[in-house]
Formats: C-alpha cells, sequence, structure tokens
C-alpha cells in the first residue's frame, strides 16, 4: 500500500543531508514494506559512483520520480516488497558485487551502502520498535 507525500513534506525531507535521508528511508521502508526503484526497457537503473555500481533505491514513489529526469526521464518507479528484497535482492546484489545508493535527490547522490548493511539496518530498526 502506497501513499501520496505532501509537498511541504517532501520539500522538509528533500532538505535533509544524506544520513537523515537514510535514516527516513529505513523507518519508510519498514513501515510500507516497499522499497523503490526505477526501471527502463533494460531492466532496474544502475549508476556508478566513485568505484562502486550501484542501484539506486527511494523510499517512496515520489522521491523515485523526481529522479527520473534527463537520461532516466523515460524510467519508472517500480516497487519491491521488503519479502522478496530480502529473498532475492540482497543476495543477488551482493553476488554481482554491486552496492546501493540510498536515496539520491537532485544533485545529491545519496549514501552508498551495500546490501547486506542495508538489510542489517532494517532488521535493527525493526527490532527496536518492538
Amino acid at each position: 500500500m502506497t501513499h501520496s507525500i505532501d509537498q511541504q513534506r517532501m520539500n522538509s525531507i528533500l532538505s535533509n543531508d544524506n544520513t537523515q535521508r537514510y535514516k527516513y528511508l529505513i523507518k519508510e521502508v519498514s513501515s510500507t514494506e516497499l522499497v523503490w526503484i526505477l526501471t527502463d526497457e533494460h531492466g532496474c537503473v544502475m549508476l556508478n559512483s566513485d568505484d562502486e555500481d550501484c542501484v539506486p533505491i527511494w523510499p517512496n514513489e515520489e522521491f523515485a520520480i523526481l529522479w527520473a529526469t534527463g537520461d532516466w526521464q523515460d524510467c519508472k518507479p517500480q516497487s519491491i516488497s521488503l519479502k522478496k528484497w530480502h529473498a532475492k535482492w540482497t543476495d543477488g546484489l551482493a553476488e554481482d558485487e554491486l552496492a546501493i545508493a540510498v536515496f539520491p535527490i537532485p544533485d545529491q547522490d545519496g549514501l552508498i551502502v551495500y546490501p547486506d548493511e542495508f538489510d542489517y539496518e532494517l532488521v535493527k530498526y525493526r527490532k527496536n520498535k518492538k
């Protein structure tokens, strides 16, 4: 289930630094149980950041759409259930030696984390919520 974010809330979140956006993403993904990516006719969008090939992820469809400009204007947001993420994506990304670009926004690439780090943060957050 997705819910829309009003523009004022979006602007507030967009003004956060990478670490604050990462915390928001962990909280939101834990709540909605969805991870958002962008796809095109070739599959999942990839980024190159320094020495890492990355899959960018977002906490909400609206933020993924914001990134879909320029070279990525034909990309479409796609949600992945957290269950599917844990079952297939974490190990698949690790096997392909891909990192995750966490919640990039226009003009900022976001934090770069490894799939197991991302899963660890999700599990830790969910454990602390109980």
